[in-house]
């Protein structure tokens, strides 16, 4: 596994309304992550997205290469890119758009996802 950006979010409860399955990549993202598999030179590495326990508000992304197939896991082609999420992180992740930002000021992964409703100050955290 290959660790690409972990950061902190914060929610209440799952939403059920908003499955996974409407998980987006920007162009931009979606050209970085290409390119960041493309340097693994692996054909069995898919994009993880994952919400787990941790940071300053209670839960944190977590985005990595991953070849394992877990019990549940929801397999989306999107934009070329294989991305998988696991069962539990589906319901927090329905609606989200990652990008790749890179200027002078940020570099890396973000993540816009309509189930938070506010941030914290570390810019990584929210609540849902």
């Amino acid at each position: 596994m290959t660790a690409i950006e972990t950061s902190s979010i914060e929610l209440t409860a799952a939403p059920v309304e908003a499955p996974a399955a409407s998980v987006a990549l920007t162009d931009t993202a979606a050209v970085k992550v290409r390119a960041l598999l493309d340097q693994e030179g692996r054909d069995d590495l898919r994009l993880r997205i994952a919400v787990q326990p941790g940071g300053c508000s209670g839960l944190q992304y977590q985005l990595f290469f991953d070849e394992r197939s877990l019990d549940g896991d929801l397999e989306l082609d999107v934009q070329g890119v294989p991305l998988v999420v696991d069962r539990m992180s589906a319901p927090y992740l329905g609606g989200a758009t990652v990008d790749f930002t890179d200027t002078i000021e940020q570099q890396g992964f973000t993540i816009d996802n309509p189930n938070a409703s506010n941030g914290c100050a570390c810019g990584n955290s929210f609540c849902g």
